[in-house]
């Protein structure tokens, strides 16, 4: 397959060029891109180097498969260029998640829809997302996922105004009266917890993640023991008395890796495999 990536001087661009090593991605050409500052630059790649071109100019017509990894704004100038000269985008960022022509794809969860591309891009979900899919998967289809809050430790800027916008509306909210837990535990309104149409034990919880694709259970899940990991760390599988029907849980992963490059890579797998079906 001849490869391409857009972004390929940034984090995730060498992350993905590790995976696709490590997976033995059948790769026949590989050729990088970024701004035109960047061009001219070499990055190494199986015992050589691969020249960086300019994304803006060059011609992208030959390539199989080609991940974006470079923004938002260049996803939405660029993609579709690269999708009409025949090659199959898969894009990182922000930009298509929201196309209703544009496939949003968790490999564990929904590889099927990887077919219907009318756009010829599909999109990976946020690194938030892709962390926790892998595991409310199988908890979904034991118990019917009804509700979920998600309590996310990364940086908020991450996501733009609307983010900081939104951690200061809920910070507001609960520290006008945040004193008064020292004497009143249900003082403050605190969002509810995940919750299930059926009825499901943290044991049962337990059984269905030791096997789901992705996932591996821990007694604690720590943003280190995720360091430079593929699968979701999940672990501290409670009861939440507090709904009904209702788990707690924890859970841990790379956001580099399952969170944006590792899916890429899984998801050009599955476009690989249907190419020679």
């Amino acid at each position: 397959m001849r490869i391409g990536i857009v972004g390929a001087t940034g984090q995730v661009g060498g992350v993905l060029r590790g995976i696709l090593a490590e997976r033995s991605f059948p790769v026949t050409e590989l050729r990088l891109f970024a701004s035109a500052r960047s061009a001219g630059r070499t990055l190494p790649w199986q015992g050589g180097e691969v020249t960086v071109e300019d994304a803006a100019t060059v011609d992208y017509r030959g390539l199989d498969i080609v991940i974006f990894s470079a923004g938002g704004a260049t996803s939405k100038a660029l993609a579709p260029k690269v999708a009409a000269a025949g090659a199959v985008v898969i894009d990182n960022s922000s930009a298509w998640r929201h196309d209703p022509d544009v496939p949003l794809v968790v490999s564990e969860v929904n590889p099927d829809a990887i077919a219907n591309r009318p756009k010829g891009i599909i999109a990976n979900p946020n690194c938030t997302t892709m962390a926790t899919m892998p595991v409310l998967r199988p908890l979904h289809q034991e118990a019917g996922l009804t509700a979920l809050v998600a309590t996310t430790y990364q940086a908020v800027s991450g996501s733009g105004l609307a983010g900081v916008a939104e951690l200061h509306t809920q910070v507001c909210k609960v520290a006008e009266t945040a004193d008064q837990l020292a004497f009143d535990g249900e003082s403050v309104d605190f969002p509810e917890l995940a919750v299930y149409e059926r009825p499901i034990t943290p044991e049962r919880a337990a059984e269905l993640l030791a096997t789901a694709p992705g996932v591996e259970l821990s007694s604690i899940p720590t943003p280190l023991q995720a360091a430079g990991k593929d699968v979701s760390y999940v672990g501290r599988i409670r009861t939440d008395e507090t709904v009904e029907h209702g788990l707690a849980l924890f859970l841990s992963n790379d956001n580099l890796r399952k969170g944006a490059a590792l899916n890429a890579v899984q998801i050009a797998e599955l476009v690989a495999a249907a190419a020679h079906t």
